[in-house]
């Protein structure tokens, strides 16, 4: 017995392109393990460094090559009016609509930011959100216009 023949085969192929709610959902994804790794990173009392590539070119060769350097990872939970603490999940600049003229979710105390932010992501990835990164996405997009 061949070994190809104890997989099960099937005529497809990967797709050439995302659509753009999977685009979206790993946008806020990424952004979420960002924050993730923040309020872990202050929960051990260490620093947390973000980094990103840059191209920079070489202003004598004119040669371009790609550099890592840190980026700054502003946290998305406060202190809100009524002394706890709440997330506001950011989606571009702008603060996410999670339900009807709600904007953050509250939380008990600072010890549960990584369990909620990991719902959040669970939230985001399972398709739960997007009709309201789909807003923010258009909202986003008309700043752009003239």
């Amino acid at each position: 017995m061949s070994v190809l023949a104890t997989l099960k085969l099937i005529a497809t192929k990967k797709p050439s392109q995302m659509t753009n709610v999977q685009i979206r959902r790993n946008k806020i994804g990424r952004r979420l393990h960002e924050q993730i790794m923040l309020a872990r990173a202050q929960k051990d009392g260490k620093q947390f460094a973000a980094t990103k590539f840059r191209t920079v070119a070489n202003i004598e060769t004119g040669e371009r090559k790609s550099v890592e350097v840190s980026k700054t990872v502003k946290q998305w939970w406060f202190t809100s009016d009524n002394g706890k603490t709440a997330i506001a999940i950011r989606y571009g600049a702008r603060v996410l609509e999670i339900s009807k003229g709600k904007f953050a979710v509250e939380i008990a105390s600072t010890s549960d930011i990584v369990s909620t932010l990991e719902i959040i992501k669970n939230a985001v990835e399972s398709g739960e959100l997007d009709t309201q990164l789909e807003a923010a996405a258009v909202k986003l997009r008309s700043g752009f216009k003239k």
